[in-house]
């Protein structure tokens, strides 16, 4: 499958609160899931939602093994999860460094509830139910955000917080783009 354009902040459908999946199992499911796949593959993204190559569904993926945009982040198992419910566990939130494919060049200071619940489905209809913490809350969170119209830098407290990866580099032992 192609490895599709990821739209950018500013564009109307990453805007938008994505519809639900209704159908599980379909070829059209299928063939989002491998274009997702592929496109966040592509362009070393630790998780991608759907709305970010432009279909408003109301699905994610997400991985962490060793990405050279996250080096020191802890391993995420490959989850692709579809119509995502996530409830925070507990109050405590940390503030971590975060970037997007939607938002090229930049990283903010974000932040999220340390520990998530989250529950959904695979692509073909079985349920997941996971309880995380640390960097898989966050990306979760992250990746739930864009299926509700929410890119990261609208979540930063202060945006002297938000800068280019490649002045935060020499700062935070953070790759440049």
């Amino acid at each position: 499958m192609p490895v599709v354009p990821v739209l950018r902040m500013g564009h109307p459908v990453l805007k938008q609160v994505a519809r639900p999946v209704e159908r599980f199992g379909t070829d059209e499911l299928r063939s989002l899931v491998r274009d997702m796949d592929d496109t966040m593959r592509a362009r070393n993204g630790a998780g991608i939602a759907a709305p970010q190559i432009g279909v408003s569904l109301r699905v994610v993926m997400f991985e962490v093994t060793a990405n050279p945009r996250y080096p020191h982040a802890e391993a995420v198992p490959y989850t692709v999860l579809v119509n995502p419910v996530p409830t925070p566990v507990g109050t405590e939130m940390d503030e971590g460094w975060e970037g997007c494919l939607s938002v090229p060049g930049l990283r903010g200071l974000v932040p999220r509830y340390t520990r998530l619940r989250y529950r959904g489905y695979d692509p073909n209809g079985q349920p997941i139910d996971r309880t995380v913490e640390g960097f898989h809350a966050r990306v979760v969170q992250h990746e739930v955000d864009h299926l509700d119209g929410i890119l990261y830098p609208m979540r930063i407290r202060d945006l002297r917080n938000l800068a280019y990866e490649d002045e935060l580099a020499g700062q935070m032992d953070l790759p440049p783009e």
